[in-house]
């Protein structure tokens, strides 16, 4: 497959073929929970993302798998990636919702645990793309377990030699109005080992650098989740910075319970 990257300066868009549209069977679609509340983000996590990826020299490519909202996704384009998301149910996009009124065509809908081919429209025809980063919150729980090995595979298909696949988990039971959200409720090491036997490393020295600073997580609307950074070849993957301490002083401060009374305390939100 050729590489994506260094042909940013031809890129027009994204076209995304799927066997199936919309995650019809899914709880999450018919009771319309998250993907019709949801819309997360979170500066610090793209401010790292970029460190990490030296982002100083060409775009980053970054598919949002599960992206409700799109928030992240257009933060990401705001910064100059080449992003893009996709989001099982149709909700969003038939109302409007949040950033899909803004940038309809970098948002997309998909069952991800069916087989799916993202492509770029480039100024010589239109191949397919692989990512640098792709990303998962708050999303894999609501996955059958039957259904994580298609899924895997179809990251492995859309990412890069040396990128990264960056998640949290929720490890608790989510029942909404009787409806039950989390199919896959399991521990933080039963995922570690799935994961491996699907033909993902764990890069545990990647969480330490992001230190708390994810689009979701315990500190970001997702109590009782953990976090997770795959990659299919270590070897190739990027080098962490280095980082000042008061740097990892602020992504301790940033989100924490106290930060959060005194922004309340002085101006309100």
């Amino acid at each position: 497959m050729q590489d994506s990257r260094g042909s940013y300066k031809t890129f027009r868009r994204f076209v995304v073929k799927a066997e199936r549209s919309v995650a019809v069977d899914s709880p999450d679609h018919i009771f319309l929970w998250g993907t019709r509340r949801d819309n997360s983000r979170n500066r610090r996590f793209n401010q790292k993302l970029y460190s990490l990826f030296n982002f100083d020299y060409d775009p980053l490519w970054i598919l949002d798998m599960g992206c409700s909202g799109g928030g992240f996704v257009n933060d990401c384009l705001d910064d100059g990636c080449l992003a893009m998301g996709l989001e099982g149910s149709d909700y969003s996009k038939r109302m409007g919702r949040a950033e899909w009124k803004l940038i309809p065509d970098y948002l997309f809908t998909a069952d991800i645990t069916f087989p799916f081919q993202i492509q770029g429209e480039f100024e010589d025809g239109v191949r397919p793309i692989q990512f640098d980063i792709i990303t998962s919150w708050e999303v894999i729980e609501h996955i059958a377990e039957p259904s994580l090995k298609p899924l895997a595979e179809n990251v492995r298909k859309h990412l890069k030699r040396g990128g990264l696949w960056i998640m949290s988990i929720a490890t608790v039971e989510d029942t909404v109005c009787g409806v039950k959200l989390h199919q896959t409720v399991k521990p933080r090491d039963w995922w570690v080992a799935k994961f491996g036997e699907l033909g993902f490393e764990h890069r545990e020295e990647y969480v330490r650098f992001f230190n708390t600073q994810f689009v979701r997580g315990p500190k970001y609307g997702a109590p009782g989740s953990f976090h997770l950074i795959l990659a299919t070849d270590s070897a190739k993957t990027p080098p962490i910075p280095k980082e000042s301490w008061r740097g990892r002083m602020y992504d301790i401060w940033l989100g924490s319970r106290l930060q959060r009374r005194l922004k309340r305390a002085v101006v309100g939100i």
